[in-house]
């Protein structure tokens, strides 16, 4: 049922057709032109085109002049970061953490992004280990983290290219990964490669961790699942790699998405 009375709509036209241009950017694979969003809900281009202006001023789309189209931006990724940290995944999130530690006797943790950074929802410590910097409302910068790159790897390249522009958008912890857009590409090939990321003392000297996104129902990532754990036990992403995406799968599931559906 509509939550605008059908009498008032014609008094918000602009935020009807804002909402609707967000809405359909947040379906599509990738950045559009603005003729083809105009196209498809029917709205002038002129519209769209002022529309556009006003949200890239306040971050929620970003332009990409050299390809003349336009995508999500940090603002929307920040919206949909809130949504995700609601109880509802954190609560599903929890006890598919709790079985992967078991699993795996190491520790784990659950991350949404939050704009250029991962902001931590759960975290599950196996005993005997170390409290980590990922604690619950922590935030890391997505290029860094397993769970970062794993969310990113997931993301359209040119969504990537919108959130790490220059090598102004790249912060540091401890002297290790990606510094340049490029270098980044490069990572996020190898991750889409292999299926999972991985992380080696770029967020905390000595602990390594692995990474594999959680999709919802259209096929975003909505979260990301890793596990961490000291390099001196010379355990090795591999060991991990099914168990991770196993979790992953899981909380898939329970947010109603199947893998590879």
């Amino acid at each position: 049922m509509s939550v605008i009375p059908d009498s008032l709509r014609p008094q918000v036209p602009a935020a009807d057709q804002t909402l609707r241009i967000l809405t359909y950017l947040a379906r599509q694979r990738g950045p559009v032109p603005a003729r083809t969003i105009a196209t498809a809900l029917g709205i002038p281009r002129s519209t769209v085109y002022h529309l556009l202006a006003a949200l890239q001023e306040h971050q929620f789309v970003v332009h990409l002049p050299e390809d003349r189209r336009w995508g999500l931006g940090i603002a929307a990724f920040e919206l949909a970061g809130g949504y995700s940290r609601q109880e509802p995944l954190a609560r599903l999130g929890r006890p598919v953490l709790a079985d992967l530690v078991d699993r795996t006797g190491e520790s784990a943790h659950l991350a949404v992004m939050h704009g250029r950074d991962v902001l931590y929802i759960v975290e599950e410590r196996a005993q005997r280990r170390p409290a980590l910097v990922t604690d619950v409302g922590v935030r890391l910068p997505s290029h860094l983290t397993a769970t970062g790159r794993a969310m990113l790897a997931a993301l359209p390249r040119e969504q990537v290219r919108a959130l790490f522009p220059d090598a102004a958008s790249f912060a540091d912890r401890t002297g290790r990964g990606p510094r340049r857009p490029g270098e980044l590409r490069e990572l996020l090939r190898e991750v889409r490669e292999r299926g999972f990321a991985t992380e080696d003392g770029e967020v905390t000297l000595g602990l390594r961790s692995i990474g594999v996104v959680v999709r919802d129902h259209a096929g975003w990532p909505a979260a990301a699942i890793a596990v961490t754990w000291p390099e001196e036990s010379e355990r090795t992403p591999d060991d991990f790699a099914a168990a991770a995406a196993a979790a992953a799968a899981e909380l898939e599931r329970r947010i109603g998405r199947a893998r590879h559906a």
